[in-house]
């Protein structure tokens, strides 16, 4: 009797060994099979808290998959309790059951680029989004109301201008803006060193300070070898008790008021506002727009010059001058002919 259950079990034992290596051999072979759909892209949306089977169904209907049940079957089998991630998807066809069960098990989603160029002020990148129609969800203004962000370093700051650092961003589909701004303002924080933050005590100025300084450069030139200069002026106007006569925080105003159209007229400069640094000496309340490294490099390190005027080439690039009977020659020379006088 007792032999007779032992070749019982070891009938069993080799039925489970027969029907393992089948199951290996057919997992292996579902899952090197390629898709249905042979060429292009395939780009889906995984909704959170699909189900496998949801997830299946996606994948069979948008012809990633031939039978549903079969995927189902080898992840229970061999991925689960690893959960499939939601999210978007794009795969290039064809493409294996294998790499499409592993992007889904690792969340190998979708990342969109979205590139922040140096200069422009919150609202302006809040329009950069909607006309690049960016996929993301929520209020990019009123997520840059989000001041706790940037209080351990500004606690004056109104808002969030000055603190979304110009860069190359990857974010996924759906992403609400207040992860976007926060992830912004992280990277500020990170390319701010220490070593800068001592500079800018050094300088008897407050960080806020030394970003409206570095936005005011960052709007005066798009030439690196030019802001030091351009910072050199600054400072040596700041510490003689001159007014600034920057341009750029007249337009900002202007742009906030919906009164700019690409002309900065001589009566713009009686505007009254605080910003306006024709009429008010020393730096306005805060940031005219978001600066770059560059920038924040040249107002913390300016020039050792004492020029005290610039005025534009209408070439993109400035000539200085040190006393003002020299600059009034510069701007005969380059501005008065279009009618706009600067510096």
């Amino acid at each position: 009797m007792l032999t007779g259950l032992k070749k019982i079990v070891e009938a069993v034992l080799i039925a489970l060994i027969i029907v393992n290596l089948w199951l290996a051999d057919y997992a292996t072979r579902t899952m090197n099979s390629v898709s249905p759909a042979s060429q292009g892209k395939q780009t889906l949306m995984i909704e959170k808290g699909s189900s496998p089977m949801a997830v299946a169904r996606i994948l069979k209907d948008n012809q990633l998959i031939r039978r549903s049940f079969t995927f189902r079957l080898i992840y229970s089998l061999y991925y689960y309790p690893q959960s499939l991630k939601a999210g978007e998807y794009q795969f290039s066809l064809p493409v294996s059951q294998k790499k499409i069960m592993l992007d889904l098990v690792a969340g190998r989603v979708v990342l969109h680029a979205l590139t922040v160029p140096e200069g422009l002020t919150y609202l302006e990148v809040a329009g950069l989004l909607a006309a690049k129609n960016y996929p993301f969800s929520g209020s990019f203004a009123r997520a840059c109301q989000q001041t706790q962000l940037i209080s351990d370093l500004d606690p004056e700051a109104r808002n969030l201008e000055g603190y979304l650092y110009p860069e190359t961003y990857y974010f996924t589909r759906g992403i609400r803006a207040e992860e976007m701004v926060a992830a912004m303002v992280g990277q500020f924080k990170k390319n701010l060193s220490q070593k800068e933050q001592d500079r800018a005590r050094e300088l008897n100025l407050s960080l806020r300070q030394v970003v409206t300084l570095a936005s005011l450069i960052e709007k005066e030139t798009g030439r690196a070898e030019e802001k030091p200069l351009i910072s050199a002026v600054f400072h040596n106007r700041l510490r003689l008790k001159m007014k600034l006569d920057c341009d750029p925080t007249i337009i900002y105003v202007l742009k906030l008021e919906n009164k700019f159209d690409g002309n900065l007229r001589l009566a713009d400069k009686n505007l009254n506002s605080p910003y306006n640094t024709y009429l008010y000496p020393g730096l306005p309340p805060g940031p005219i727009c978001n600066p770059g490294r560059s920038s924040i490099q040249a107002a913390l390190y300016p020039a050792s010059v004492d020029y005290l005027y610039f005025v534009s080439k209408n070439d993109g690039s400035h000539i200085f001058n040190r006393s003002y009977s020299d600059h009034l020659q510069s701007v005969k020379k380059f501005q008065l002919k279009n009618n706009r006088q600067l510096r």
